[in-house]
């Protein structure tokens, strides 16, 4: 009776670290990832590519007729939107506020990104439609990535955490100017004035302590819609309005900024971002064997995500600290930062989405660069976890 006992607390221990914190994020993701994976494979495939990619009779915005664009294209707005209040947060009040606190995330995330785009281009090529999608391996899932520290508990140092969630968004950053740069369509001169002269707007507000909050929903909703007709990928503009929300703390000890991102962080996790995945990561399997696997496509991302992330992202952690440019993270042991390493190849979300943006007159592309997506990510969460969980308790 006792040994039940026994058991059922650890099976209900283990039950709240996976679905309660940072790791139910992560999970609900994995899991909408996996039910997307069911449905392309099964008899309600049709039913699935149909819901997502037929088009509508009728749209209030006629760029978006499909569910698929409006999720893509409408939803992870918001996503980059809570992005860029995370990105702005750390820069002015948090771990990259300070120069000598972000030498190392920044060296690590650069190498992180370099690496993974040089394993891509060196296995899949440079010529051709497939080296647009170098960026693909280049981007860090944070939920993912998260929700497995989570189902570490306190094996994992605080610091090591902060860490990941630091070189995590640090990546976040890169990859945003990366779409903006490399994946953006000709641009309509017309549209573009208006987003800038939106733009101008939210700024003159933040400058004046305009805090209205319709205010500056609506004029970001405009800015969005500008954004969206001129070429340049609507998700932009959630970043970009981000930048433009004030942190200035209130009278009541909080900011326009501290509200918006704790308010939204929920919606972002339980909501857009599993609903992306389901969207996005359903990838028939069917007549895909071994030779399917080594094709350039999935085989660059995988190793890109598995070899290329850990490698430039632990090269640089070493470097920086052999030759006193940053010290490692306090408390940490050089096998745990190793494993931090591998689980910044879990490449999910960005890298889904990246990967739509890369091959968009080549279906095919896009169906083999979510198997490779898939599988990186998969190897980089399976030994990141089983070299965190068998590190030592105290760093080396």
């Amino acid at each position: 009776m006792p040994s039940r006992r026994h058991f059922a607390n650890r099976l209900a221990s283990a039950l709240n670290r996976m679905l309660g914190g940072e790791a139910a994020g992560g999970i609900i993701l994995i899991a909408a990832a996996a039910a997307a994976i069911l449905a392309a494979n099964s008899p309600l495939q049709h039913d699935y590519h149909d819901l997502f990619h037929d088009a509508w009779g009728w749209t209030p915005i006629a760029r978006l007729d499909t569910l698929h664009l409006w999720i893509n294209d409408g939803l992870m707005a918001v996503f980059f939107f809570v992005v860029g209040l995370e990105i702005k947060r750390e820069i002015l009040d948090g771990e990259l506020s300070n120069a000598k606190r972000r030498r190392l995330p920044v060296m690590a995330a650069a190498a992180g990104m370099a690496a993974p785009a040089l394993v891509y281009l060196l296995v899949a090529g440079s010529n051709g439609p497939v080296q647009r999608g170098w960026a693909i391996p280049a981007a860090t899932d944070i939920a993912f990535a998260v929700g497995v520290l989570g189902l570490l508990g306190k094996r994992v140092p605080a610091s090591l955490r902060l860490f990941l969630l630091t070189v995590a968004i640090v990546d976040d950053l890169g990859a945003v100017a990366i779409i903006a740069l490399f994946y953006t369509a000709q641009i309509d001169l017309a549209w573009g004035i208006a987003a800038l002269l939106v733009l101008a707007a939210l700024i003159a507000a933040n400058r004046r302590g305009v805090r209205s909050y319709p205010l500056f929903i609506a004029l970001g909703l405009t800015l969005w819609f500008c954004v969206l007709n001129s070429g340049i990928h609507a998700t932009i503009a959630g970043v970009v309005f981000a930048f433009t929300i004030p942190l200035r703390i209130g009278r009541r000890g909080d900011s326009m900024l501290l509200r918006l991102e704790h308010a939204l962080v929920p919606w972002n996790s339980f909501l857009i971002v599993p609903l992306f995945g389901f969207a996005n990561a359903g990838v028939a399997l069917a007549g895909i064997g071994v030779d399917g696997l080594t094709d350039p496509v999935p085989l660059g991302i995988a190793l890109g995500l598995f070899v290329g992330k850990q490698a430039g992202i632990f090269a640089a952690l070493v470097i920086a600290d052999r030759i006193g440019f940053a010290p490692r993270p306090a408390g940490t042991s050089w096998t745990q930062l190793w494993g931090m390493a591998v689980l910044c190849g879990i490449g999910f979300t960005m890298s889904l989405f990246i990967g739509a943006l890369a091959f968009p007159a080549h279906p095919a592309l896009i169906e083999e660069a979510k198997l490779g997506v898939l599988i990186g990510s998969l190897l980089s969460s399976l030994l990141g976890y089983a070299i965190l969980r068998l590190a030592s308790y105290r760093p080396a």
